[in-house]
Order: structure tokens, then C-alpha cells, then sequence
């Protein structure tokens, strides 16, 4: 059995907005980035079973960027989604409200090249990010 990767946060917006944020393209380029030399200048959602997700994250920089695709494999909307990157690891997203608070829980197969513990590093900082954009948007409204 492959080990999993788990990664988690609580969002203080309810359900609706944070599912909303994290599949809409237009959001998806203003949140999805670890950290902020980098950015997502494009990206696209089919939120569908046999749909596809693409983004692109690249260094401000310019010295590097890297395309992200996966293809979606159960979506059950505002509580689950279920998708396997190009190169067949797979991603399970969970969300939970409770008390006002959105729960997040991801968790996704490693890749072979970066230890555990970066991937790990890497994906809670744009979970993280996720979560200050949307709050952030959340109070504005």
C-alpha cells in the first residue's frame, strides 16, 4: 500500500466560499503558491468527473515553472474530491464544516524525487496560503 501524505487547515468562512475559491480559476491563480517569490499565472478547472485541472506555477522570476494536471475521479460537491495527477499519484480532498469553520483535509500519494517532509512542507504552504485568501476575501464580503 502506498503511504499517504496528509496536510490539513480550518478556514474561518463556511463551506459554499471555500469550495467556491478553491475550484474557480479566478481564485485558483490568486491563492496557489507556496510562498511568495512564486505564482500561478494561469490555470483551468473542469470540475467534472473525467474533467481536467490545469495550473501552471512559475518563480516571478522567471527561472522556472512547472505545469500541474490532473484529471478528477469522484467530486462530491462542498464535502469531497478525488483526482490523480499526470502521473498517476492520487489526491483526496476532504471538507468538513463545523462550528463556522471549514476543515480541509488532503492527502495525496508522494512523488519519488523531493523527501517526504518537503512535499509535505510544500503542499501545507499553499493550503496555508489557501486559507489566509480566503479569510482575506471572507472579511471583504
Amino acid at each position: 500500500m502506498i503511504r499517504m501524505i496528509t496536510i490539513e487547515t480550518s478556514i474561518n468562512a463556511p463551506i459554499d466560499k471555500v469550495w467556491q475559491a478553491f475550484n474557480s480559476p479566478e481564485d485558483i491563480v490568486k491563492w496557489n503558491q507556496a510562498s511568495d517569490d512564486w505564482h500561478c499565472p494561469k490555470a483551468e478547472n473542469n470540475l467534472a468527473v473525467g474533467g481536467n485541472l490545469k495550473s501552471t506555477m512559475a518563480a516571478k522570476d522567471g527561472s522556472f515553472q512547472f505545469e500541474f494536471e490532473a484529471k478528477y475521479d469522484e467530486i462530491i460537491p462542498n464535502q469531497f474530491i478525488r483526482y490523480y495527477i499526470a502521473d498517476g499519484r492520487k489526491v483526496e480532498i476532504n471538507f468538513h464544516e463545523e462550528n463556522n469553520l471549514t476543515k480541509i483535509t488532503e492527502k495525496f500519494e508522494p512523488e519519488n524525487q523531493n523527501s517526504i517532509e518537503m512535499q509535505q512542507q510544500g503542499w501545507q504552504a499553499i493550503l496555508d496560503n489557501f486559507k489566509r485568501y480566503v479569510e482575506s476575501k471572507a472579511l471583504k464580503k
